[in-house]
């Protein structure tokens, strides 16, 4: 009978250990969302999703659309007037004047903490010129971003539309490109913005909204929260550990809080950023004409867990040199590739140049990608 309750209790304390420490690779069987996504900021690879394709209602993170259309109108310290239908917009408000004169700028931080509806409108009658302007310009950036199943109908997420939709996965795109924003990046990040409040002794204080970033998540990095009666619990955000960056999103989540922490959690244990591709000469090239002669100009960094790095291949393809390559001037830029595959899965392409001394010129990332352009529809090497 002794044996048998200590076998018992044996079987308790497993149970209990397996309940409160999670199976490596099921660490998300709990997630509250109906749909969700992990994202690598960097490369877009997705680290974890549950129905990340699935079309759902956003709410108000449709504003990160709203907010990124309005930084790159290029008209962030133009002031805008306030109109009488962005004053009487419904739900979540940081409560404009009609009339009132307001920086774009101070508007966007107004809809990106507070969740201002009737900033969002402010603004989208501003930069699109009236609402339905502003959310042809919505839908034609998302289908630059590729947004395969997004529509936007306002800029500010209510239940007002039918078609107004997105997913996890498309939401996690924008936030991506979003992000590359260095003015986006400080918006989203902002825990606290002051901004003027005419005829009053005092100035708006807006405080975020996103607890994560205020005080719940120390890796935090922005994002933005969302909430109708359709919708239910919304959130983006984004964090970054040990120069890794990701991001996360639910829809319809009622414990999104801790479902973003334990997706980040995850994703800084699982994945570590791996170096495939150093920059600068190439050592391991053997023909006499390039040898010591090439390079590539940037590094190749990759989300991996630890049990593909052996599954990594990279492949070197080069022109054959040419007997009328007198000059280096003949030489075409680029002269070859090096193509990065995970699981036989390509994961990126690098342009190969030519260097005489074998060394990285400086230069802007945009020439680089321009001339490997040329080169591959044949401008570089067909004049």
């Amino acid at each position: 009978m002794l044996a048998l309750k200590k076998v018992i209790l044996l079987h308790i304390i497993l149970v209990l250990c397996l309940t409160n420490f999670p199976i490596q690779g099921s660490a998300f069987s709990q997630v509250s969302s109906q749909t969700a996504i992990l994202m690598d900021q960097e490369t877009g690879r997705v680290l974890y999703e549950k129905s990340g394709n699935k079309v759902m209602r956003i709410a108000s993170i449709t504003k990160i659309m709203t907010a990124i259309l309005a930084i790159e109108s290029g008209k962030m310290d133009e002031i805008v007037r306030v109109s009488k239908n962005a004053v009487y917009t419904e739900g979540s408000s940081i409560y404009l004047k009609e009339n009132e004169k307001i920086k774009l700028e101070d508007l966007v931080y107004g809809l990106m903490l507070r969740s201002g509806n009737d900033a969002a409108v402010a603004i989208a009658e501003y930069v699109g010129g009236s609402v339905d302007g502003f959310v042809f310009l919505m839908n034609q950036k998302a289908r630059e971003i590729g947004m395969r199943n997004t529509n936007f109908a306002n800029p500010h997420g209510l239940d007002d539309h039918e078609n107004h939709y997105s997913t996890a996965y498309d939401m996690a795109l924008l936030t991506k490109y979003a992000m590359e924003s260095e003015l986006y990046q400080k918006i989203s990040g902002t825990k606290v913005h002051r901004a003027p409040n005419p005829g009053e002794k005092w100035d708006r204080v807006w405080k975020n909204k996103n607890k994560l970033l205020t005080s719940l998540y120390e890796y935090s990095t922005g994002g933005k929260t969302g909430y109708t009666k359709r919708a239910k619990r919304t959130l983006v955000s984004t964090a970054e550990k040990d120069d890794q960056k990701l991001i996360a999103v639910t829809l319809n989540g009622p414990d999104d809080w801790n479902d973003h922490i334990a997706m980040f959690e995850w994703g800084f244990a699982e994945y570590e950023m791996v170096k495939l591709m150093p920059k600068g000469l190439l050592h391991s090239i053997k023909d006499d004409f390039y040898k010591g002669k090439l390079v590539v100009k940037r590094d190749f960094l990759f989300p991996l867990k630890s049990d593909e790095k052996n599954l990594v291949k990279v492949e070197i393809s080069l022109i054959k040199p040419n007997s009328n390559w007198r000059e280096v001037e003949d030489i075409p830029s680029p002269v070859g590739k090096v193509s990065i595959s995970l699981k036989n899965k390509e994961i990126g392409v690098l342009p190969i140049y030519y260097d005489e001394n074998g060394r990285v010129n400086e230069e802007t990332w945009f020439s680089t990608i321009k001339d490997f352009f040329l080169s591959m529809i044949g401008v570089r090497l067909n004049g």
